[in-house]
């Protein structure tokens, strides 16, 4: 049984999915959701699930704070869903290929710093883009940059708002993280 530990900073309904998909399986557990946010939904949600919701400043980030902090909770993977600060090396270095994120855009395009969210889709219905969709990649050092694990696409029409665009990669983050997740913790994808 692979143990699992999430980061997330906001409403945290990536992390409430994952949580409930593994529940009833015998391959991992989420053993802890960590946040930046104390004011995350996240973290309602995992109490209500049963899960610790840790949560940790910035500085403590910085500082290796929550590095031994995670070390108790002995995790497999690590996966980002939904979390918005950019990892210390010395934290993914400390899990080599062990740390997963879902961004809401097929990358390379719209990735980087301060692409998350409804940035990302007001930037794809501003330039017109016809399809859209969720990449699921390792983390490295840099935002979004780590290599590509599964990526799924979403058609964009010319009458979409970036509310739509948004509800269209909700639907698909829902269907397929946790899937992925799972496929990936036990090598089967």
């Amino acid at each position: 049984m692979m143990n699992i530990v999430i980061f997330a900073s906001g409403s945290g309904s990536n992390a409430e999915n994952i949580i409930k998909h593994f529940i009833t399986k015998d391959t991992g557990t989420v053993v802890a959701v960590f946040t930046n946010n104390p004011n995350a939904k996240v973290i309602e949600r995992a109490q209500k699930l049963k899960v610790p919701a840790i949560v940790f400043s910035k500085e403590d980030f910085i500082e290796g704070e929550v590095l031994q902090k995670i070390n108790s909770f002995q995790p497999d993977w690590i996966v980002l869903a939904g979390f918005l600060l950019k990892l210390p090396e010395s934290f993914v270095a400390a899990f080599p290929n062990k740390i997963i994120n879902i961004h809401p855009a097929l990358l390379p395009k719209y990735g980087g710093k301060g692409m998350y969210g409804m940035h990302v889709h007001k930037a794809i219905v501003e330039n017109k883009e016809n399809e859209t969709g969720i990449t699921i990649h390792y983390v490295n050092e840099n935002y979004d940059e780590g290599n590509i694990i599964f990526q799924k696409k979403v058609a964009v029409l010319v009458t979409d708002t970036p509310e739509v665009v948004a509800e269209k990669i909700h639907e698909l983050e829902q269907r397929y993280f946790p899937e992925v997740v799972e496929k990936l913790i036990t090598n089967t994808l």
